[in-house]
């Protein structure tokens, strides 16, 4: 048994035991302030949390562990690929999710397999972190919004009324709503879960549901 593990792998408190415990930290770190921070804030949905954490998670560890053979730049980015082209078929995914998805791999890839030191790694967290916070509050201002809530007046779900739902979305929210999208239905219980995409009102705060 330890002739099988010789030469294979590392001391955990071995140099490279310690270069993996704080490349995880750093992207585990990077992860929380862009979900934690930027993203559950704006949008509150937390069923997508163990999405976020697990894929990262993954792709860490997959290019950590390739890293310590030999890979080609293009390997490393065909590898980035395949997991940017995931699709969700269990349920509907916004664009915006998507992205968030995107960056959560873009993530974990980067800081596992980056030649540099702690200072850059941190320069990457960094920009990263600071790019997606200045387009979500700041550049993102007069742009749409979404809320998902919860919707009981089924039968307005129709595509066929869909401007119906509309307006009786606008005139009980009071938001300026200019497209909905229905998610799950329950037709046990006569409701549906709708993604309103509404322009927020200038000088007041993000209106809440």
């Amino acid at each position: 048994m330890p002739d099988f593990f010789d030469g294979q792998g590392f001391k955990l408190w071995g140099s490279e035991g310690l270069e993996f415990l704080f490349r995880l930290l750093c992207d585990i770190l990077t992860v929380t302030i862009l979900i934690r921070g930027i993203y559950i804030p704006k949008y509150r949905r937390t069923n997508v949390i163990f999405t976020f954490f697990s894929m990262n998670i993954v792709i860490f560890l997959i290019g950590f562990l390739l890293n310590k053979v030999e890979m080609t730049m293009g390997a490393a980015f065909g590898l980035f690929a395949v997991f940017s082209m995931l699709r969700f078929r269990t349920e509907n995914i916004s664009a915006r999710d998507m992205t968030y998805v995107f960056i959560v791999i873009a993530v974990g890839l980067l800081v596992s397999v980056s030649r540099g030191g702690w200072q850059e790694l941190l320069l990457i967290s960094g920009v990263i972190i600071l790019s997606t916070w200045l387009l979500e509050k700041g550049l993102h201002s007069g742009q749409e919004e979404v809320r998902e809530i919860l919707y009981e007046r089924i039968e307005l779900i129709h595509a066929s009324r869909r401007q119906e739902l509309i307006e009786d979305l606008r005139n009980r929210t009071g938001l300026d709503i200019r497209r909905v999208e229905v998610g799950e239905i329950d037709l046990l219980k006569d409701a549906a879960r709708v993604t309103v995409y509404y322009l927020p009102q200038p000088d007041k705060p993000s209106d809440r549901l």
